[in-house]
């Protein structure tokens, strides 16, 4: 067995630390290959049944970006109006997606009928084939980081659009548009938190014992 040893442990959990959902991005390109990298490292997170249904496209067309931006104009509108008074206006303040600055677009998709693994484990939970790509998300979201590379997790956008821009199959569900890029700034603080919109909590909040 590897053993991983007390100085390793500390800077992982640093790396924790420090990890955020990256918004404003420097226009500076990714190295060749930074893309490919990091989906390699999404492949090695566990899956239900070693499904692996994670579906990776990279979006590297202008007008299928374009597209994609506004959609998400659209949608943040809609939710917009969805709030009222001082936190509407929070709301507005708030920058929410890096698309337009960002030089990376991978939009990440669960592949619903994929029969690797043989639907082990997928009878009782078939939401395990999500579970799985969220995991992978968060292996690639880290190992980003650890480069330097800053990762945002865009979710306002509308699933049925995002498939018809990208022409991917109807089987596949939409779990995230993915913004990589290198950040403008880092911070030990989650942006929503510096902004006073939400702020984190103690795990004791969320931990219950039977």
């Amino acid at each position: 067995m590897v053993a991983f040893d007390e100085a390793f442990r500390r800077q992982l959990r640093e790396l924790f630390v420090w990890r955020r959902d990256v918004r404003r991005f420097r226009p500076d390109p990714l190295p060749s290959g930074a893309m490919e990298r990091l989906i390699e490292i999404a492949c090695l997170s566990p899956s239900v049944g070693l499904s692996q249904p994670w579906r990776f496209v990279i979006v590297e067309d202008n007008a299928r970006r374009s597209a994609v931006v506004e959609d998400f104009r659209a949608c943040n509108a809609d939710a917009l109006h969805s709030y009222s008074g001082e936190r509407a206006a929070r709301y507005a303040s708030l920058k929410l997606a890096g698309l337009e600055e960002a030089p990376g677009h991978l939009a990440v998709f669960a592949d619903k009928t994929n029969d690797m693994g043989h639907r082990l484990g997928r009878a009782t939970m078939p939401d395990a084939v999500e579970y799985s790509v969220a995991a992978a998300i968060c292996c690639m979201w880290l190992s980003a980081r650890a480069d330097g590379i800053g990762l945002g997790w865009v979710s306002i956008l509308n699933p049925a659009r995002i498939h018809e821009v990208l022409e991917v199959p109807e089987s596949w569900k939409f779990i995230g548009y993915l913004c990589v890029g290198y950040p403008q700034k880092e911070f030990d603080r989650p942006e929503l938190e510096r902004a006073n919109w939400e702020y984190r909590r103690s795990a004791k909040e969320f931990t219950t014992r039977r």
